[in-house]
């Protein structure tokens, strides 16, 4: 086989190294020509041109006369600073107005970055450039935004997966109470609108609240009790009951709970406080160290504690705050409602 029958492919484009910038300094100093130089290493005269211009600086000589003089480490700063330039921009670009569109939602409403951008198509707002959930991230990540850090999001950390270990199924505490397996698979499968999932959230004295999620719109109800007993609970969907009158029963079907000490009044909680011996609703107790089975109420409590942290005295907040909680939850774009709200679901 000849030279010319080869499966090696010329080298079309190649930068210079710091080793050949000084070899074209120490050439320019014995006065050899570019045309010369670029036969010497092998490189296409216009590249040793280019590569003169851009690494010459001024000098003066002894009689203070500027000249132009190459020099190979300013050539190899030049050639690194241009490189440090590299990449594709930013995919935000100049669209400043979406910058602060995201600040604030992300930074100051508390919102998700993907409650943020699904919001932008089902509000149909306008911005010139289009970006996704995860060019969001990225852009927290690496400081691209001048008031938005990781210290905003909710959830930003690799954890490790919990393990579980095997648990008893049946409460102790709470042997008469009506089990979650008697449930229909109705308000499992979240058809019915109705079916409520309820739990305490608890500061670091007597005060809590009583947090009530919709199952099939995710609709809020966060109630303020004095303490975390038997008597404040019923004494809360009491004054939910007077509230809706004769609609209680058709709004608050069921009630799937815990078996927390709070909870396990079961005939109290289904007794109407308006009609004697009246039912309203029906109550369904969860299995022990099974939160998963009120995954809604407990994404819920979740999102209450970036308003109020855990440890913090409950009974500082009045009920216009704990109102301002209910109405941010239940007007936050969920993904799984293309980005819809609550109240816009259950209206």
């Amino acid at each position: 086989m000849g030279q010319g029958n080869n499966t090696t492919k010329k080298v079309r484009w190649k930068q210079l190294s710091e080793r050949e910038r000084y070899k074209i300094e120490g050439f320019l100093q014995i006065k050899m020509k570019p045309k010369e130089i670029a036969s010497r290493l092998g490189r296409d005269r216009r590249t040793i041109e280019r590569e003169i211009r851009r690494g010459s600086v001024v000098q003066r000589d002894k009689e203070w006369r500027d000249r132009l003089v190459y020099l190979g480490d300013v050539g190899q700063r030049v050639h690194e600073q241009s490189a440090a330039n590299k990449g594709r921009g930013l995919k935000i670009g100049h669209d400043h107005a979406l910058a602060r569109y995201l600040e604030q939602k992300i930074g100051v409403e508390k919102w998700s970055p993907d409650a943020a951008i699904g919001a932008i198509a089902a509000q149909d707002l306008r911005f010139s450039v289009h970006i996704c959930t995860k060019t969001v991230y990225n852009m927290i990540d690496r400081g691209d935004f001048l008031n938005l850090t990781n210290l905003d999001l909710s959830v930003k950390k690799a954890g490790r997966k919990r393990t579980y270990a095997r648990v008893r199924r049946v409460a102790l505490n709470n042997r008469n109470g009506r089990s979650i397996e008697e449930r229909p698979p109705n308000i499992e499968k979240r058809e019915e609108y109705g079916h409520w999932e309820m739990d305490c959230v608890v500061g670091s004295k007597r005060a809590c609240l009583l947090v009530l999620t919709e199952r099939k719109w995710r609709e809020e109800i966060i109630l303020k009790m004095a303490a975390k007993t038997q008597a404040c609970v019923k004494q809360a969907l009491d004054r939910l009951e007077r509230k809706h009158k004769g609609k209680f029963r058709k709004k608050f079907k069921s009630f799937t709970l815990d078996n927390g000490c709070e909870f396990l009044d079961a005939k109290a909680l289904e007794t109407s406080c308006l009609k004697e011996n009246l039912q309203r609703t029906t109550v369904y107790y969860a299995h022990p160290y099974s939160a998963w089975e009120r995954g809604s109420n407990e994404n819920a409590n979740r999102l209450i504690r970036r308003f109020i942290p855990k440890g913090t005295d409950i009974g500082k907040y009045t009920n216009a705050d704990i109102k301002r909680i209910e109405h941010w939850m239940n007007n936050y774009p969920r993904r799984m409602f293309g980005y819809k709200t609550a109240n816009d679901m259950v209206a």
